[in-house]
């Protein structure tokens, strides 16, 4: 079966938005081989049938959600049995189990990682620009007080 050019648009939305990036049109370009234009009709189409919603120009969500995340903790005891509570389950797991969960769960581990890691480099990069912004302001006002006191 082929997937049609505004179902590939969707899943893409549904992805990007369960990594926690935002969703552009410029994103989705970089990640499914469309045309800009086209992934612009698509935009508009998903709106329009109420599957993905501008959350402001530019940038969608999905409008299918998870539910609420609840509360998760591990503890581990001194015989090594493992307890995991979620929300209002108690997971009690062997050693080998609780092992074997975590094998599971290692490339979530990872992605959330990965999340964490762009979120601090976007914020990096953004305190970069602005520090950038301001040395080149003073720069400027430098340069103009030399240039001032020069013809003086």
């Amino acid at each position: 079966m082929r997937v049609t050019n505004k179902q590939m648009v969707l899943d893409a939305i549904i992805d990007l938005n369960n990594q926690e990036q935002s969703v552009t049109r410029e994103t989705l370009s970089g990640l499914i081989d469309l045309s800009l234009a086209v992934i612009d009709e698509k935009l508009t189409s998903l709106v329009n049938d109420g599957l993905i919603y501008r959350i402001q120009r530019g940038v969608y969500l999905p409008v299918v959600t998870h539910d609420q995340a609840r509360v998760i903790s591990k503890i581990v005891l001194p015989c090594g049995t493992v307890k995991i509570d979620i929300g209002d389950d108690v997971w009690t797991l062997t050693p080998k189990e609780a092992r074997i969960i975590g094998s599971l769960m290692v490339a979530d581990a990872m992605q959330y990682s990965n999340i964490e890691i762009g979120h601090h480099a976007a914020l990096t990069t953004a305190k970069m620009d602005l520090q950038t912004k301001e040395m080149r302001r003073d720069i400027k006002e430098l340069q103009r007080l030399l240039a001032s006191s020069n013809h003086a």
